[in-house]
């Protein structure tokens, strides 16, 4: 049983609505759960069933209507929005489904990116993008720019450049939709991988019933409410 200091992630009966004109329309109703490190889940629902609602919420893009949203204790409502854009920078990572490399930066330059901007020693970031980089299988394609790769390669170093921190929260927005089957299982099973190598807690939102055989738990939102599922698919 994880310990209540294990817990990254804490939602308590959250709401968020959206005014459009007179009316008032909920996206997400009453949704609470807990995350803890070391813990691989899955977010499954339908396009438009608020998975990336949720996402916003718990990285502090956007703040509830009405309950809590806490990430290691810290409840986001009470952040500045610049307390709550450091807090994405040294405590979240982020895996999106169209890679979001910089393309005028080689490989090297994209997974190095987060640990400069947080003012990491030298030496440092050179030990640590090698590493990562080896992990994932990219020894050798430190200066291949992103259009020299083939889409599994650069979702492996979206993987690496957002876990090049050391993270506590990865947040994986559709991580495997623009990859073929074969290529996108591999990359989930490296993101795996690193996440419980680094005793990280992982949320992957996804439409695909495959991803809940792999999750420590699935979660699944439809109609604006999130529900655990219980067994397998």
């Amino acid at each position: 049983m994880p310990s209540p200091s294990s817990a990254v992630i804490e939602l308590r009966d959250v709401t968020k609505a959206y005014s459009e004109g007179e009316a008032t329309r909920e996206v997400l109703t009453g949704a609470s759960l807990t995350l803890h490190r070391g813990e691989f889940t899955v977010l499954l629902g339908r396009s438009g069933s608020g998975k990336s609602t949720l996402l916003n919420l718990i990285s502090g893009i956007d703040l509830p209507t009405r309950g809590q949203v806490r990430v290691e204790g810290k409840d986001l409502s009470t952040l500045s929005e610049r307390e709550r854009t450091l807090l994405r920078r040294e405590r979240i990572g982020f895996v999106f489904q169209a890679f979001n490399l910089l393309p005028t930066l080689t490989v090297e330059e994209n997974v190095r990116l987060p640990l400069e901007l947080l003012g990491r020693p030298g030496a440092q970031v050179d030990a640590r993008v090698k590493e990562l980089l080896g992990r994932v299988g990219l020894g050798g394609r430190e200066r291949s720019f992103p259009d020299r790769l083939s889409g599994g390669e650069q979702q492996r170093v979206a993987v690496a450049r957002a876990l090049a921190h050391t993270p506590p929260l990865l947040l994986a927005d559709e991580p495997t939709g623009n990859l073929d089957e074969t290529t996108g299982r591999q990359v989930l099973d490296l993101l795996e991988e690193l996440i419980r190598r680094g005793n990280a807690c992982a949320l992957v939102v996804s439409h695909d019933e495959a991803l809940a055989a792999r999750a420590d738990r699935t979660f699944v939102l439809e109609a604006g409410r999130l529900v655990e599922r219980t067994g397998r698919p």
